[in-house]
């Protein structure tokens, strides 16, 4: 199947590159799963912008890089910060229905910003950022949107019948789940926006397709990924053992809420950031609540927002509220129980202000990547910003160099003549839950290198095992996961253990220090 350009991912990064090539080509949009199943939709908190009279771009950027451990690239801060009030405007158009006052957007402050600059629907912005989106994709008679499509691999120079080794990118090989067949779909262009590798990790608050699909696939055709061990863990993730991954907003803190030791009753976050308290950068409380944890054995820690009025909470927090009632838990009269959990994939694959990657024929947009804009630690409500500005660069970008990109060659059909149907499924369950609970234990919030030496002694022995598997059984979703899982786990205990000092997201007791000059992990393939 060819198309002018194909996009993998469907959530905003995706959908908004597709609608503005759509105004002059042919996109075809290839999900896994659902169209709404990826992490836009999961986006509690909102989109962060310079819409108050007494805010400023320079506030932004600087609250940007502060948070960021000054290992952000200052040019795309910039880049992107200056471009959120027109990005809010443009959804605004699509019809994005934000929480206004007296006629104006409703503006909510979260960790690390110094002003009140988050818009926001609720506390389910991400829901009605990904409907409206959609709707205009499935409106629109240039837009196909192809759900349940698993990627496997990019089609590179290597996979055309005159074999080439030019990197060049011409599409991707998918394993259309309802027929269970890897189809080839070939474009001039492709776009990366594939999400983030949050599913490495035991407890995480990412979607289940979370699997760095996009970063591994790009790793495996040749790109730079870049500052992998960047992995973000939000503070406040519910703790209850029938729902794994129920985020509780930073907003919350941000309107007031504070945290508790539910041992002791004390507010403990003057120990850790006595200027900001509850409102330091999510780093910060991350580790604070995991001290807390470790130290007293407790299972998690509580957030309390019960000495606001009633009404004010139900209004905030809406969405929220009425899952916690729903848990018997009633934010409104008494604490919530909360843990750190794996949040956002500040690394990536490497982009410039153009979302190029270092293969000819890719762009990239959105969490799979590394721009520059988050550094050592994403500042709250950045992300969904990054994804519309850099979603419309790669669009622009592709269109402004059409006339130099060639219409794919004859590329090799997907082989699998040698392979069968499994009958051990259990093995992919099995390496599954290895990986996730290796990784949240050896490298999570607070790292050694012993530690980091013991998730890369495990990950060479399962790559064997991994490898061996795929090729010699059929793919299914499953097994494209978990190779993608395990390629995702080893960049990041190898950027973590090339870190040698604590900056940002990646903490180690070797190396407490932060050195003078930031630097990039770059990892070549």
């Amino acid at each position: 199947m060819t198309h002018d350009v194909l996009v993998i991912g469907s959530g905003a990064a995706g959908l908004t590159a597709a609608l503005e090539l759509a105004e002059h080509k042919k996109v075809l949009v290839l999900a896994k799963g659902k169209l709404t199943s990826g992490s836009t939709a999961w986006a509690q908190g909102g989109i962060a912008a310079v819409l108050d009279a007494g805010d400023t771009f320079d506030n932004h950027i600087r609250d940007t890089m502060v948070a960021g451990g000054g290992l952000n690239d200052r040019e795309t801060v910039e880049f992107v910060i200056e471009r959120a009030p027109k990005a809010i405007d443009r959804l605004c158009e699509l019809g994005v229905p934000f929480n206004r006052e007296e006629g104006d957007l409703h503006l909510t402050r979260e960790g690390g910003h110094s002003h009140r600059r988050i818009v926001h629907v609720n506390d389910a912005t991400g829901w009605a950022v990904q409907a409206a989106l959609l709707k205009a994709a499935e409106e629109n008679p240039n837009i196909t949107l192809l759900p349940n499509q698993s990627c496997v691999d990019l089609v590179t120079g290597r996979n055309q019948k005159d074999y080439s080794g030019s990197g060049r990118v011409w599409g991707a090989y998918a394993l259309d789940e309802d027929s269970g067949k890897v189809v080839t779909h070939l474009a001039r262009a492709t776009v990366m926006a594939a999400g983030g590798a949050g599913r490495v990790y035991l407890f995480s608050t990412a979607p289940r397709g979370a699997t760095g699909d996009g970063i591994a696939m790009a790793w495996r055709a040749g790109a730079r990924v870049s500052n992998m061990e960047m992995m973000q863990f939000h503070p406040t993730c519910l703790y209850n053992l029938e729902v794994k991954n129920f985020l509780i907003t930073e907003a919350v803190r941000g309107e007031g809420g504070r945290l508790f030791n539910p041992v002791t009753g004390e507010r403990y976050m003057e120990k850790y950031d006595a200027e900001r308290m509850e409102l330091a950068p999510r780093d910060i409380v991350a580790r604070a609540n995991d001290d807390q944890i470790k130290r007293y054995g407790l299972d998690y820690v509580h957030l309390d927002i019960s000495h606001q009025p009633p009404e004010f909470v139900k209004e905030h927090f809406p969405t929220i509220h009425e899952k916690l009632l729903g848990l018997g838990i009633d934010m409104t009269k008494g604490p919530i129980p909360v843990v750190p959990a794996q949040h956002y994939t500040c690394g990536g694959v490497k982009v410039d202000l153009d979302a190029r990657t270092d293969l000819p024929g890719l762009w990239a947009a959105g969490e799979c990547t590394e721009s520059g804009l988050h550094g050592a630690n994403r500042l709250a409500s950045n992300s969904l910003l990054e994804c519309f500005v850099f979603g419309e660069a790669a669009a622009k970008d592709i269109l402004s160099c059409w006339d130099e990109l060639d219409d794919p060659p004859e590329i090799l059909p997907w082989d699998e003549s040698r392979v069968t149907d499994s009958d051990e499924e259990v093995v992919i369950k099995q390496n599954w839950t290895e990986i996730r609970r290796f990784m949240w234990n050896y490298v999570g919030i607070v790292r050694t290198t012993k530690r980091l030496e013991r998730a890369a002694h495990r990950i060479r022995l399962l790559r064997d095992e991994v490898e061996d598997y795929y090729g010699h059984f059929r793919v299914t979703t499953d097994l494209i996961e978990l190779r993608n899982l395990l390629e995702c786990a080893n960049l990041i205990v190898t950027s973590a253990l090339k870190r040698q000092e604590s900056r940002g997201l990646h903490f180690t007791l070797d190396y407490p220090e932060t050195d003078p000059i930031a630097r990039d992990t770059v990892l070549v393939p």
